[in-house]
Formats: structure tokens, C-alpha cells, sequence
């Protein structure tokens, strides 16, 4: 595939670094700011030339980009966070369905494990009220967005299966949470590339679930593998449609 990589800061370059590994062209990186960027922009050109865009950008440029994606012909798989408020604009823009469009808050096959694992435990908690439910997350210094995707995923993932966890609470953690509430706390600071924890805590004893990533390179390689899934595909897709192929397939081979 030839691929366009729109954002070329750490993760863009650690996408880079999978394509090339998988035997993949990159046909332009585009950055407003970065050095090694080809284009500011994603340009009518560059689009034409390439199969596939991979964003990991700003949340206020991902509908610009989806537009210009339309207009050409380009399916993209994107992974910037902070944005998923505007998904019923991004809809109509991608109404005509002519493009693959795939999104996501973590392209980490651990870390959709570890969702996996988290919805089986809040389940097999709920007949057992002495476990309370939080969570936390802390990610390096640079992050933009908190909570981050990642952990309002996790958090959903819980209330949606707690029986007594039904509203998350992100903002400051100064009071006792409420017994519907789950507290979830992030912090940001370091080179810290992602680490979320799902605590059952009871008077007695705690059960940890941790999901921490040792590098930028699962999130890439993800990524990577979401763009040749998505390949030939159109219509709008959330990653949990890209996990459960794969998941499927490989627990079928």
C-alpha cells in the first residue's frame, strides 16, 4: 500500500517505521509544524497518489482531513483522540459512503485485551458488593487530551457492565464518589508512554488489572494493521469492528 501519514510527530514517525517494516510505501507525511514533513497540508495530489491516509493529528483538523478524504477517494484510518463529540458531524460528511473510514481512541491489540479482560472482571464483580470499582491513567507530559480516549473507553467498557458503576466522574477527585460513581483519575507528566489500571478493591483484598505500554510501537503497529483490513472496505468502521476480525481469525486458524 502506499500510504499518506497525516501528522508526523512521535506516533506518525512510529507508524512510518511499521510501513516500511511491513513492506509498505509511504507516499507523503503531513505536518503543519514538523521537520520532515513533505506537506503542510493533505493536498488533491497527494491524496490521488496514495491508497491509504494514517492520522495521528490535532482533534480540530480531523474533520478538514475527512473532508478532503471524501473528495478524493481516500480511505484513512485515524486515531487522534479529543474529537469524538463531533462523530454526527463526521457522519454526514461520510454519508455518501464512498471511503473506508475507520476510528479509534487505542489501535494496541494489548490493549483490547485488556478491555476484554476488564469487561469479563466488572461482570463477575457484580453478584460481589463488597468490590468497589476506579481507575486510573498516566501518560507522558506531551499528551493533549485527559482523560485520555483510552481511559473513557475503559470507563464505558465499566459502566456499561457494572450493575452499580453507572456514571464516570474524570474531573478533580476531591470528595467521596458516590456509590453509582466511578472515579477515574489522570495524570500527566514524564516520558510515560500509556498506563491504565482498573482496581476491585474490597476490605479484604484487591484485584489489579494493568494494561501498560512499553512503547509508541503497539499503538503502530495496530494502526498499521487497521489500514490493510481496511483496505478495499467502505463505509464508517469503529476499531472494535477491526478487533473482533482479527481476534476471530486468529483464534479460528
Amino acid at each position: 500500500m502506499k500510504v499518506a501519514i497525516i501528522g508526523y510527530g512521535s506516533m506518525g514517525r512510529e507508524v512510518e517505521k511499521v510501513l516500511r517494516d511491513r513492506g509498505h510505501e509511504v507516499s507523503a507525511r503531513i505536518d503543519p509544524v514538523q521537520q520532515g514533513a513533505d506537506a503542510k497540508k493533505l493536498t488533491d495530489t497527494i491524496a490521488r497518489a496514495s491508497d491509504i491516509a494514517i492520522e495521528f493529528s490535532h482533534a480540530e483538523a480531523v474533520l478538514e482531513n475527512a473532508r478532503a478524504c471524501v473528495r478524493t477517494g481516500l480511505s484513512a484510518v485515524v486515531g487522534t483522540t479529543g474529537w469524538f463529540a463531533k462523530l454526527d458531524e463526521l457522519k454526514k460528511i461520510l454519508d455518501d459512503g464512498k471511503i473506508g473510514y475507520l476510528y479509534g481512541s487505542n489501535f494496541s491489540i494489548g490493549a483490547h485485551l485488556f478491555f476484554a479482560l476488564a469487561a469479563a472482571a466488572v461482570e463477575l464483580a457484580n453478584p460481589c458488593p463488597e468490590y468497589d470499582l476506579l481507575g486510573w491513567e498516566v501518560h507522558h507530559k506531551r499528551k493533549k487530551d485527559s482523560p485520555s480516549g483510552t481511559a473513557l473507553t475503559l470507563a464505558r467498557i465499566v459502566t456499561g457492565r457494572s450493575v452499580r458503576k453507572t456514571k464516570v466522574v474524570t474531573e478533580r477527585l476531591d470528595r467521596a464518589p458516590e456509590p453509582d460513581e466511578l472515579h477515574f483519575a489522570s495524570v500527566r507528566g514524564g516520558e510515560e508512554p500509556g498506563t491504565h489500571t482498573l482496581l476491585l478493591d474490597s476490605t479484604y483484598d484487591t484485584i489489579e488489572l494493568t494494561h501498560r505500554a512499553r512503547s509508541r510501537g503497539g499503538f503502530a503497529l495496530g494502526t498499521v494493521r487497521a489500514a490493510e483490513w481496511l483496505s478495499g472496505k467502505k463505509g464508517l468502521f469503529e476499531v472494535n469492528d477491526f478487533i473482533h476480525d482479527i481476534l476471530q481469525g486468529e483464534r479460528g486458524a
